[in-house]
């Protein structure tokens, strides 16, 4: 199965590619579209809500082993700069730039706006991603973008197979109950494999539970294993305890307050002790006061960008995470509202 994200700026095309690469389905801050045809399964993320809301992007990405950046002819503007950036604080591995509405430019063109964005991007997580040049009018290109998104797929498939002994962990990001089965959740197994009769916990509700099946693109079956997308019934707890970001496993660390070792964007603005960031990690997020802050050892009053800080960060809502977990942090305030990335410490 390959999960991809599909972001950009509001006119870049990406909700009509979207529509192209699925049948659309489930609707919130984010818009599925499914696709499946022999064994090809693909689900494509759209993060409408954004760019109102940046937790919209980050969901769709975290949700998805692939990302495609869409880029209109008229080249970047500052939403196509705050994805790259996103992406970039992410460590974002896989991933094809897609050069949309082919049809409004000529072929000069667009091979100068290539090569212009591979000089921006050198350097960032994107500099080694493939490009694809595409119409969203006659969709010229479209069969072999979906050939590219396939192989990329079975790489990525590939490399989550060594992920498939790890303690298992799914994320969720839906919940609901079912007339006679009760609490279902929909979610991706970020590692490990999970197993029909598994006893695993909610976090950070830290509500024991017990998997009564498992599906994958409505099949039922015994076993997922890492990079799933599952729909799973759950016996000893109901969809009310359970919401959007809540990561099923046997152990989490859970807090409302956080240490993190942080590397801020070059393209960030200062921010200082007493500030409020947001805080981002898998789908939770929430903000968090900046109590302190130290550059190498040292106390500091400001953060300054490109910079390393240890930030000792409060809050009033608890996160649960793991010590391999990136975070990213935004000032919602900012014209570019992502900040940095770091990780537990």
């Amino acid at each position: 199965m390959t999960k991809i994200a599909i972001i950009g700026s509001e006119k870049s095309g990406k909700t009509t590619l979207a529509g192209k690469l699925g049948k659309k389905g489930s609707v919130t801050d984010i818009t599925m579209y499914d696709y499946a045809k022999n064994d090809r399964v693909l689900t494509t993320i759209d993060a409408t809500g954004y760019p109102a809301s940046v937790k919209s992007l980050l969901t769709a990405l975290n949700l998805s082993d692939i990302a495609i950046l869409c880029i209109p002819p008229q080249g970047l503007d500052p939403l196509a700069a705050e994805c790259i950036i996103s992406l970039d604080l992410l460590g974002y591995k896989h991933g094809i730039v897609v050069q949309t509405k082919a049809d409004l430019s000529y072929p000069l063109a667009l091979e100068e706006m290539k090569e212009k964005l591979k000089k921006i991007t050198k350097g960032t997580a994107l500099e080694n991603w493939q490009y694809h040049t595409i119409s969203t009018t006659s969709f010229e290109g479209m069969e072999e973008l979906k050939e590219l998104i396939f192989s990329m797929g079975d790489m990525v498939g590939a490399e989550q197979r060594s992920l498939d002994s790890l303690p298992a962990r799914v994320v969720i990001d839906q919940s609901f109950n079912v007339t006679g089965i009760g609490c279902v959740v929909l979610g991706v197994v970020s590692q490990g494999t999970i197993h029909a009769k598994d006893k695993m916990v909610a976090y950070p509700a830290k509500k024991d539970l017990e998997i009564r099946s498992i599906q994958m693109h409505d099949v039922d079956v015994k076993t997922a294993p890492a990079g799933a997308r599952v729909g799973l019934a759950l016996k000893n707890v109901q969809s009310k305890d359970i919401d959007r970001g809540f990561v099923l496993s046997a152990q989490e660390n859970v807090s409302e307050d956080l240490n993190i070792e942080c590397t801020l964007s070059q393209l960030a603005k200062d921010f200082a002790v007493g500030d409020m960031l947001h805080v981002y990690v898998g789908l939770q997020s929430a903000p968090l006061k900046v109590k302190s802050i130290k550059q190498e050892g040292q106390s500091v009053e400001k953060a300054k960008p490109g910079k390393k800080y240890l930030l000792e960060l409060a809050g009033t809502k608890e996160i649960a995470y793991s010590k391999n977990d990136r975070f990213v942090l935004a000032n919602l305030d900012g014209k570019q509202r992502f900040v940095a990335f770091g990780y537990s410490q």
